[in-house]
């Protein structure tokens, strides 16, 4: 693991890091849920902390980490919330994704760096209410058109699942540009930006402002363009093995808050804590032998990976195979750990509740379902062909 020192922390690793920020973030984390909103400190500690620098190359001020040693950061963050590990795995996907591709435009990669090194809040703006998640391919409806004096682009569309929502200090915009796809920078104080908060009352990661954003003729400068083209995007290992490790350090929390249950929890005609009794004690057993199988597949999977162009496709199965394992480990262990805590578990007294609902996101996001196992499985079939 990379030992370099972040100038601002102390901090000898990302791991220490995470692990106080995950602190701060668990103290405000029910509350955030509650609310429905993304804590302004946790924001701020962030920003301040570096953490949002992780993958950012040292030449431009980050602290140029391995795909490894982020995952591992983000699973201890995610424990103290999942939301708050949700926004800041964001940023760090997309820089890490972007040192091995370079896709951006080179000028604004480097301002891009240097800002996020500086504690600056990036997301990619991308899915729609139609389209979907772009993963899935296809022309957005959001335009860019240039303006009548070709000095700029007027931006028009409706995002959704815009994680950071008015945090974010640099949207970057999928849109269709003259009928390319492209990305365009669009800053938060230009007028004509809507938020619709659609994510307060969500399933899983309430706390996480992923709301929609809807653009009313805004207006940016011409050279804002950060990517243009239709050449098919190289596959992007580092999101779902970031988004991974965020809810499986959320299972993580999950089998930590039953184990304390467990040990506190004396019942009158028992007299002894729960945790003394061998039914308590081989459902945590199945817990562990669970989490202990998903982190090392998903850990194997990212100390494997070192940004080899040649790899990327044939990386794909193996990322698929970890994303599946880790995401169902961690329903099957948020469910188990409600069973253990039993009534209390489904009520406010106890973080579980929030937990299990949280960890229900990583289903969503890609690769999942059947396009997973399929990617898998052809992978499988093409050793044999």
């Amino acid at each position: 693991m990379n030992k370099k020192n972040d100038y601002r922390t102390g901090f000898s690793t990302a791991v220490d890091l995470a692990k106080q920020l995950a602190v701060q973030f668990a103290s405000r984390a029910d509350e955030a849920d509650k609310q429905g909103a993304l804590p302004a400190a946790d924001v701020e500690a962030l920003k301040a902390s570096g953490y949002l620098g992780l993958s950012v190359p040292q030449a431009y001020g980050g602290q140029g980490l391995s795909l490894y040693d982020c995952v591992a950061a983000q699973m201890e963050l995610a424990q103290g919330s999942a939301a708050t590990a949700l926004v800041a795995g964001m940023p760090i996907h997309m820089f890490g994704h972007q040192q091995e591709v370079r896709s951006w435009d080179e000028v604004w990669y480097e301002r891009f760096c240097r800002a996020a090194a500086q504690g600056a809040l990036f997301n990619s703006i991308a899915s729609e209410p139609i389209m979907g998640s772009p993963s899935r391919g296809g022309l957005p409806a959001t335009t860019a058109v240039s303006t009548a004096d070709g000095s700029g682009w007027v931006v028009n569309g409706r995002k959704t699942w815009s994680t950071g929502g008015k945090h974010l200090t640099h949207l970057l915009v999928r849109v269709n540009i003259e009928g390319q796809g492209g990305v365009v920078l669009v800053t938060p104080e230009v007028p004509g930006i809507e938020w619709v908060e659609t994510w307060s009352d969500s399933l899983s990661l309430r706390a996480s402002d992923s709301h929609d954003v809807i653009f009313h003729d805004v207006i940016i400068p011409r050279h804002y363009v950060v990517e243009r083209g239709d050449s098919r995007p190289a596959p992007n290992v580092w999101f779902p093995m970031i988004m991974s490790a965020i809810y499986l350090g959320t299972a993580v929390a999950a089998r930590n808050c039953a184990i304390q249950f467990a040990l506190e929890r004396v019942p009158t005609a028992l007299g002894k804590p729960i945790a003394t009794l061998p039914k308590i004690q081989r459902q945590i057993g199945e817990i562990d032998v669970a989490l202990q199988a998903a982190r090392s597949l998903l850990m194997d999977v990212a100390v494997g990976w070192q940004g080899q162009a040649d790899g990327r496709q044939a990386m794909s199965a193996r990322i698929a195979a970890a994303k599946t394992m880790v995401t169902e480990t961690a329903n099957d262990v948020t469910d188990k750990a409600l069973r253990i805590a039993g009534g209390s578990s489904i009520t406010k007294a106890l973080p579980l509740e929030r937990f299990f609902r949280d960890v229900r996101a990583g289903s969503m996001q890609p690769p999942s379902g059947d396009t997973a196992l399929e990617i898998v499985g052809r992978a499988a079939i093409a050793e044999f062909e």
